[in-house]
């Protein structure tokens, strides 16, 4: 089920936080609920991208390690758990929201899609991934009924790609001549034109961002232009992730980078201490 990767789910309380609701006892608990309901679909998910994969994982240095790909993990029990853990989130999600239950089976049918077929296609890749990432952050708006900011599409989906694109990067250099037997995508991708597009989604990021800060609805929303104080937060965030990337070989697993590198958890605190303080002081 993969559960450190549960943290990518903290995108569900973006709408909340950025929504001015965080102190609302019940739009906490109904977002709070969600996450846990997203979890347990994630969890199906990635069960069953698993048993799809296990043959293909075995050529790679992480992933080998899984219960399913290594044969410590029967099919069958994996079979019915993801079964039931679909079907558990899926009615629990009904009845919290039915926006919410509707972006959950988007995600799921997205992601069955990923599993099968689009991960196998070059850009749509990581596409899926992003858009992923962004129906994470529709469930949290639509679970306690407030408006999706086009800000929140735009910051969501460009950090998802950078992410994504990292991975990718990682995957093709350390798996080498293995990496289009790994996942068939990776045959059309080289190093130089992840670079590109790392490049690209890098500055685009940080100019929404930016952007974002000084916008007019931002500073009417929450009556100040302290926002632009987070920028340098977000800069070092990232280039630091590059660094690691770079420098240490890492973003294989972006949740785990972002949970073991210390100076980045640092930053990532800051950066949630100063959007608290100027958003609701």
């Amino acid at each position: 089920m993969r559960i450190p990767q549960w943290t990518k789910n903290f995108f569900i309380f973006a709408a909340l936080i950025f929504s001015q609701n965080f102190f609302n006892f019940s739009y906490l608990l109904r977002c709070v609920g969600a996450f846990f309901i997203f979890s347990l679909l994630t969890g199906s998910v990635y069960i069953i991208n698993d048993i799809v994969d296990r043959e293909s994982d075995k050529l790679h240095p992480l992933k080998s390690k899984r219960p399913i790909t290594s044969g410590n993990l029967d099919i069958t029990a994996a079979k019915f758990t993801a079964i039931l853990l679909c079907a558990i989130s899926l009615i629990t999600s009904f009845f919290l929201s039915r926006g919410f239950f509707y972006t959950c089976i988007v995600y799921f049918l997205l992601m069955l899609s990923y599993s099968f077929i689009l991960k196998k296609v070059v850009i749509l890749d990581v596409l899926t991934i992003s858009i992923a990432f962004v129906l994470r952050a529709v469930a949290g708006a639509v679970v306690i009924q407030v408006k999706i900011s086009v800000w929140l599409f735009i910051c969501t989906i460009l950090l998802a790609l950078f992410l994504a694109l990292n991975k990718r990067r990682y995957e093709l250099v350390t798996l080498e001549t293995n990496a289009q037997h790994h996942r068939k995508s990776l045959l059309e991708y080289s190093p130089y034109l992840l670079d590109q597009m790392i490049s690209v989604v890098t500055a685009a990021t940080l100019v929404a961002y930016c952007i974002y800060t000084v916008a007019p609805e931002t500073v009417r929303k929450f009556h100040t232009e302290g926002l632009v104080l987070t920028i340098p937060f977000v800069i070092y965030g990232i280039f630091r992730y590059l660094y690691l990337v770079h420098k240490k070989e890492s973003g294989g697993s972006p949740e785990r980078t972002l949970l073991e590198d210390k100076p980045l958890v640092v930053g990532i605190i800051l950066w949630i201490v100063a959007v608290g303080i100027i958003i609701y002081l």
